[in-house]
């Protein structure tokens, strides 16, 4: 491998808005995001699969798919 071609690798800290913390590898020493696994409705168990349903019913409904 060639000698000071590759970024210098730290351990990151990464921050979310919900005021999770963790430490992972980066090219940066600090990340910030707005969504983490904490705060992710999928995550979470509060997203809602009724919404998707309703839309998968419509849709069917107006292609007439299903009958």
């Amino acid at each position: 491998m060639k000698e000071g071609i590759h970024p210098e690798y730290y351990q990151a800290t990464v921050t979310c808005n919900c005021g999770n913390t963790f430490v992972t590898g980066s090219t940066k020493k600090e990340i910030h995001v707005e969504i983490c696994s904490k705060c992710h409705p999928f995550y979470t168990g509060q997203q809602k699969t009724t919404q998707a349903r309703g839309r998968v019913d419509k849709f069917n409904k107006k292609y007439g798919v299903g009958k």
